[in-house]
């Protein structure tokens, strides 16, 4: 299935994307993509460092004639975000990614497909292999962890880089040049609770399922659904309406993907039962017209379950249903001077509730630091409330956007020279290592671009062919292009 990509072109991009999607890469998990970016840097004799948490970084001198030329970073990250269905058996620890053209875009079998960033690592490994194209002397810098803590930007320290320009792979619409981003933080709210025995006789599995889900950030304006607060308001409902007692709740799983599925194990009694299954059928029809739009697979279903041993008692069901009600979740501020740019938002991403322990992850981004800190504020108050322990880690700054800088000039000049429009110049809602990467190297001048992605942190992830190559164009007349030094 994979093979059929290698003679799409650019062929030496698509056969290092293959042979990268063949190497096990989530995150916190990259000693095999690692090993594999450190060996392939080796293979051609090229100066090849790994740092102490394992960023590697490449150099290659410039080609001839282009020696007075400025260095240029070209900066990709190793690690990808998995997400498969619920029906797709595959173990992302142990297989490669199973891909396939459909048209003009390319696809992965029931599972993120790594286009991000696994593009943009592939096309710097196509410029560090090549010997026709012309470039000043590059630094390829392959990073770790972006997906979950960007700890491999965090830890990169100064003086290892040279260059003066650093060109970012990592956005996903091929007519944009990102600029500046949002900065974010985890909050996680854990502790114990109380089992008892049931006191009712009747067993559900309830699920929220089909969602669209996206990323936390790029998608986080586009209104979907989120599975864990769809789920909550109806165990609200039902407990108030038919006092239902939870065994079980388990939903989402990313921190940066908007959940897409959530599943509950309910108790209620005999008598109950008929009117709790018409009010889940009645919740599911009011979910699906409300996001008829966004989320048009969406499907609440109820089926009965054995009996579980213990439930959470009443008291703690009660602040928990409502801790989770009152965190807020999607946007929480638009930006005043970017217009369509949320300037902060929050992902309520994960919870678990299960055998007397519970968790709930949340992702708070934004481009402000203060408003960050205050919108974590508020969510921290709401699980405070219920006695949680909540704890807030990986935070890491915005990057604040330069639009005078020469690279951003340049980039946007040669843009419209090669494609008669004019690239939109933005910033974006999600987390990039530039913001991080600057604070060791304050002067370098950054900007972020990339082929067209969709779907990313999904398993309806997928890349479009003839942007790639768009992409790839740009890129090599970007470099043929960059000054000398002065």
């Amino acid at each position: 299935m994979n093979e059929q990509l290698r003679n799409l072109a650019p062929q030496a991009l698509w056969n290092h994307f293959t042979d990268l999607n063949a190497v096990p890469r989530p995150s916190k998990k990259e000693e095999r993509v690692i090993a594999f970016a450190k060996a392939f840097g080796e293979s051609l004799q090229l100066s090849t460092y790994v740092d102490e948490v394992g960023n590697v970084i490449i150099k290659k001198p410039a080609t001839a004639g282009m020696e007075g030329r400025q260095t240029v970073v070209l900066q990709s990250h190793l690690d990808m975000v998995c997400q498969k269905n619920s029906d797709t058996s595959f173990d992302f620890d142990k297989q490669g990614i199973e891909m396939y053209a459909d048209g003009d875009f390319v696809r992965a079998k029931g599972t993120t497909l790594g286009a991000d960033n696994g593009i943009g690592v592939s096309a710097i490994m196509s410029l560090l292999a090549a010997k026709d194209i012309p470039h000043p002397a590059l630094e390829a810098l392959f990073t770790i962890d972006e997906e979950t803590g960007m700890t491999g930007a965090l830890s990169l320290k100064g003086g290892l880089l040279n260059g003066k320009i650093l060109l970012n792979l990592d956005t996903e619409a091929d007519n944009e040049l990102t600029i500046g981003c949002a900065g974010g933080i985890d909050i996680t709210a854990s502790g114990t609770y109380t089992k008892v025995t049931p006191a009712q006789n009747k067993a559900y599995t309830l699920a929220v399922k089909g969602l669209t889900g996206g990323h936390s950030g790029c998608d986080i304006h586009l209104g979907r659904a989120n599975a864990n607060k769809l789920m909550n308001r109806m165990l609200l409902q039902l407990n108030k309406e038919f006092g239902i007692e939870i065994a079980s709740i388990n939903g989402g799983s990313l921190r940066n993907a908007i959940p897409r599925e959530s599943v509950a194990v309910v108790v209620t009694d005999t008598g109950k039962a008929a009117g709790l299954e018409q009010a889940v059928a009645e919740l599911g029809k009011i979910y699906q017209n409300e996001y008829r739009t966004t989320d048009p697979k969406l499907v609440v279903s109820i089926e009965t379950a054995t009996m579980p041993a213990e439930v959470l008692d009443a008291a703690f069901t009660n602040k928990l249903l409502r801790a989770i009600y009152a965190c807020p979740n999607g946007i929480y501020r638009m930006c005043p001077e970017i217009s369509g740019l949320v300037q902060s938002s929050n992902n309520v991403a994960r919870i678990l509730v299960s055998d007397g322990t519970y968790t709930i992850q949340c992702l708070t981004r934004s481009s402000v630091e203060t408003e960050k800190t205050d919108l974590a504020a508020s969510i921290t108050s709401a699980f405070d409330l219920m006695g949680a322990n909540t704890t807030l880690a990986g935070s890491y700054p915005g990057w604040e956007p330069k639009p005078d800088a020469a690279i951003i000039k340049l980039m946007s000049a040669l843009y419209e020279e090669m494609y008669g429009g004019t690239a939109h110049i933005n910033a974006v809602h999600a987390g990039l290592e530039c913001g991080i990467l600057g604070t060791n190297y304050p002067d370098v001048q950054m900007i972020s671009f990339g082929p067209n992605i969709t779907g990313a942190h999904s398993p309806d992830e997928c890349v479009q062919i003839s942007s790639v190559q768009k992409f790839w164009a740009y890129l090599l007349e970007t470099l043929k292009r960059i000054p000398n030094n002065n």
